[in-house]
Order: structure tokens, then C-alpha cells, then sequence
């Protein structure tokens, strides 16, 4: 027998055996991969239909934040246009005089805080005899408005200095010149012979958004180019008559005053101004002067030295939900007219106490805190239209604008003491000739007495109700007949004449 042969068909055998686990191998990663690519598609449908979904979603259903800002580049543009403000006043030395840090000063007087008798150590004087001597007064921010040297800052940075140094990026110091300061807006600007100054972009304030990353860059406490960052809080905060301003969180100190609110395109949108505390610390709130009023403010400062507005010689007040109900207002707006100034642009014009202005030039009055801001925009000279509400109707007029003066306001009177009347807790009697005069006034009808619902609304004896809702009294009948009238239930609208001024009072029977 052959002994090679089966040796032959041994030795085959393995190799047989490893081919066809090799197939079987083969064959069984196949599957497995096919399997596993069956399966990945039906995972894959779902994110594929979700995605499709969310495309025809709207933008605001996608998550929006894909991370923290980084505000290196804004620094490295914006930071050199930055200027810190020194001001040095001229005091009269007085022997063995000292007074606390002047940081400390500032901070004090820059929030209103009085400043406590011996709550600072004294500083040692300079030896000599009395007489003028130099004091750093404060310190502020600033930014490069101009190429050519102008420099913008907040009106308190500078109010009161006798002389005032620009110290920039690069350290060189100048003194500056005030061109113009505008308290009512607290708007300044200086001007400095330098070259090589960068001027910073303005941006747009319509399309600052609230909840938009925003940055400052200013030397709080005199610590030169410090950034601080956060966010808009809020805007049209009104804080003030001329300004509505903006609120954010950004970290705002004493020596931040005058610096720049900068949005994540390294543009310019405000001036850092105030801040909220009831600590005189930064407490999470701070304002800043919208960078597009600050810019008309300036160019006025820069073409005049001072800031002109237009006035109409009224006083007013909000209009409420109460109010506009009670006169037929199909909603509360406007600036409900107290007063009109004898012999002012309005009086021409033909506006009364009592009217509510609803438009001004074209220009809707939402609130009555828009009227004086619209009308101190408005160019002297100015002939405006004036839609206004009276007696259930609107009617319209024309002003010329005037020129705003400083005005005083009238302190309030005293609250007269109650006394028992009539149903509405009035007695009331005829104007006689000489009131007539005196107040001006055609018709009304004066109050001898007030108690009940009319004196907690806040009538006093001397008033002259001179309308009930939208109708006017002219003597008694008619005002009597007017109170019959009114719906029951419904607070009763008496405009009443109280000296000069005029307003809405809301009787509750």
C-alpha cells in the first residue's frame, strides 16, 4: 500500500478545513456588516426627518447660544481710542486742611453720598502760606470722537474743572480744552491738540437688541483700560427728561463715567453714565447715554459751544388707563396738558388744559416722556402740526416751535382739610366776574368745599372744575346736570383749574 497517499489526503484535509472556515468567516462578516448597514439607515431616518423638520421650523425654535464671547479682538480695535480724563481744580489752601483720597471723593460725590465728618484721615498739607493751590479733582473716561482731536465724555466728568487732562493709550498727556458741556443730557465734549488719533465707529442704537453682549472699556477708580462686559437689560429705560436711556449689567464704577458701550461689532452705542445702588456701589445696574442722541448733542457742542431745543410752554402728565377711559380714549397715550405757559407757542397755537397731545410733527406720542424729548429735537422756528384729544374728538393745530429756557417747577400745595358736602363730597358756586378775569376762563365752577370721594381723589377748596368727562361747565346748572348724567358706577373726570395749571382729577361715587 501506498503510504503517500493518505498521507496526502491528511496533509490536504487542514488546508481544506482552513478554506472553508475561511468562507465561513467570510460570509458571516458579510452578514454582518449588512446587517449593521440595514440598521444605521433606520437609525439615520429619524435625525434625517428631525433635521428636515427643523428647517421648516421657525429661527426661534433652534437653540441660538453656541458659546461665550471672545472680546480680545474689541479690545485690541476699540482699546486705543480710549482716553482716561484727569481734572485738577484751583481750591484755596487753608492751614493744616486735608481731606480723604481723592478716588474716595469722587466716589462719593459722583453718587450723591454725603461725604462723613472725620470718616477719612487727613492729609498732611504742603507747607507754605495760604493761597491758590492745585487739587486732582476726579477722574473719568473718554473716547476719540474726531481724528482731529475731539474727544467725548459725560458733562459731570468735566462740570466745575478748572483744567482738564486727556492721558491716551500710548501715555501721552494733553490738556484739553471744553467745548461744550450739556447737562440736561450729560453730554460733553473736549478737544485736544494730538495727532495719530483713532476715532472710534458709531454704531446703530435701533439694532442694539436686549439680551446683546455689550462691553466697556474705561479706568474705574483711575485703573486705566479696564474691561468690563455683560449684556442689554433693558431700552428706553427712562430715567430722565431728554434721554431714554439703556440698561445693562455691565460692571460700571466711579471713573467709568464718559467711556464707551460697545457692541460685539466694535461699534460705539453709548456713553457709560449712571448706575442704580442703593450702597453706592455697582449693584448690577447701570445706564448709558444712547450713542445717536449723544452724537446730535455733540455736533451742536461742536458747531455752537452749546445745545439748542424747542419748547411750546406746556406742563403735562401721563395719560392712564382711568383717564382714557374717562374722556373716550380708545387707549391710554399721549401727554395730558396741566398747563399752559401764558402767552407760550401752545397758547398761540390754541391749546387748552385738558387736551391730550396725541401726535407732534407727524410723530406719535406714546408716552407723555416723548413730547418734550420730540419737541427739544425739534428746531427753534419750527412751524409743527398738533393732533390733539378734546371733548371726545380730535382736533389738530399748528405751533411754532419756541426756545427752551430753564424752567422751575411750582412746589405742590398743601392738602386742605375735609369738610361735609354734597353727594360727591362738593360744594360748589358761580365764578364771579373778577375770577373770571383773574383765571382767564369763560366759564368753570369754583369749589367752597370738598370731602368724601372727591377729597380722597384729591380736589381742594379754591379748584375750578371747568369740565366733566368730555363736556364743559360753563356755571352750575351745567355742572350739576354733567354729574347727573354720567354713568353710574364709572369714575367721574373733573378737569380742574388749580392757579395756572390744569388737570384730571377721577372721582369714584
Amino acid at each position: 500500500m501506498d503510504m503517500r497517499e493518505p498521507s496526502a489526503v491528511t496533509a490536504a484535509s487542514p488546508r481544506r478545513r482552513s478554506a472553508v472556515w475561511a468562507a465561513v468567516s467570510l460570509l458571516a462578516a458579510v452578514a454582518l456588516v449588512w446587517g449593521a448597514s440595514q440598521h444605521g439607515v433606520g437609525a439615520q431616518t429619524a435625525p434625517r426627518s428631525a433635521a428636515a423638520a427643523s428647517a421648516s421650523a421657525t429661527p426661534g425654535d433652534a437653540p441660538r447660544l453656541t458659546g461665550l464671547p471672545d472680546f480680545t479682538v474689541l479690545v485690541d480695535e476699540v482699546g486705543p481710542s480710549v482716553v482716561n480724563i484727569r481734572t485738577i481744580e484751583r481750591v484755596q489752601r487753608e492751614p493744616d486742611a486735608g481731606g480723604p483720597d481723592e478716588d474716595m471723593r469722587e466716589f462719593f460725590r459722583r453718587f450723591g453720598i454725603p461725604l462723613p465728618p472725620g470718616a477719612f484721615p487727613r492729609s498732611p498739607q504742603r507747607p507754605g502760606p495760604g493761597g491758590p493751590q492745585e487739587r486732582q479733582r476726579g477722574v473719568g473716561s473718554g473716547f476719540v470722537y474726531g481724528a482731529d482731536g475731539y474727544i467725548m465724555t459725560n458733562a459731570h466728568v468735566v462740570d466745575g474743572a478748572d483744567e482738564v487732562i486727556v492721558t491716551l493709550p500710548d501715555k501721552r498727556e494733553f490738556k484739553a480744552r471744553v467745548v461744550g458741556a450739556d447737562k440736561r443730557t450729560d453730554v460733553a465734549l473736549v478737544k485736544i491738540d494730538a495727532t495719530g488719533l483713532k476715532p472710534v465707529r458709531i454704531g446703530d442704537v435701533e439694532r442694539l437688541r436686549v439680551g446683546e453682549w455689550v462691553m466697556a472699556i474705561g479706568s474705574p477708580f483711575g485703573l486705566d483700560n479696564t474691561v468690563t462686559a455683560g449684556i442689554v437689560s433693558a431700552k428706553q429705560r427712562e430715567t430722565g427728561d431728554f434721554l431714554p436711556f439703556i440698561q445693562t449689567d455691565v460692571a460700571i464704577n466711579p471713573g467709568n463715567s464718559g467711556g464707551p458701550l460697545i457692541n460685539m461689532r466694535g461699534e460705539v452705542v453709548g456713553i457709560n453714565s449712571q448706575i442704580y445702588s442703593r450702597s453706592g456701589g455697582f449693584m448690577g445696574i447701570s445706564f448709558a447715554i444712547p450713542i445717536d442722541e449723544a452724537v446730535r448733542v455733540a455736533e451742536q457742542l461742536k458747531a455752537t459751544g452749546k445745545v439748542t431745543r424747542g419748547r411750546i410752554g406746556v406742563a403735562i402728565e401721563p395719560v392712564d388707563k382711568e383717564v382714557a377711559e374717562a374722556l373716550g380714549l380708545p387707549r391710554a397715550g399721549g401727554a395730558l396738558v396741566r398747563g399752559v405757559e401764558d402767552g407760550s407757542p401752545a397758547a398761540k397755537a390754541g391749546i387748552e388744559p385738558g387736551d391730550i397731545i396725541l401726535r407732534f410733527d407727524g410723530r406719535p406720542i406714546e408716552k407723555s416722556a416723548d413730547l418734550p424729548r420730540i419737541v427739544g429735537n425739534t428746531k427753534p422756528g419750527t412751524r409743527a402740526t398738533v393732533e390733539l384729544w378734546r371733548r371726545g374728538a380730535t382736533k389738530t393745530v399748528t405751533v411754532t416751535v419756541g426756545t427752551f429756557e430753564e424752567e422751575t417747577a411750582a412746589a405742590p400745595a398743601d392738602k386742605p382739610q375735609a369738610a361735609k358736602a354734597g353727594p360727591l363730597g362738593l360744594t360748589v358756586r358761580e365764578l364771579t366776574a373778577a375770577e373770571r378775569r383773574e383765571l382767564k376762563l369763560s366759564g368753570g365752577v369754583r369749589v367752597d368745599e370738598v370731602a368724601g370721594p372727591s377729597a380722597a381723589a384729591g380736589v381742594r377748596p379754591g379748584d375750578v372744575i371747568v369740565g366733566v368727562g368730555n363736556q364743559a361747565v360753563s356755571g352750575v346748572r351745567e355742572f350739576e346736570r354733567a354729574v347727573a348724567d354720567w354713568p353710574k358706577g364709572r369714575p367721574l373726570g373733573l378737569l380742574i383749574r388749580r392757579g395756572d395749571w390744569a388737570q384730571w382729577v377721577l372721582v369714584r361715587p
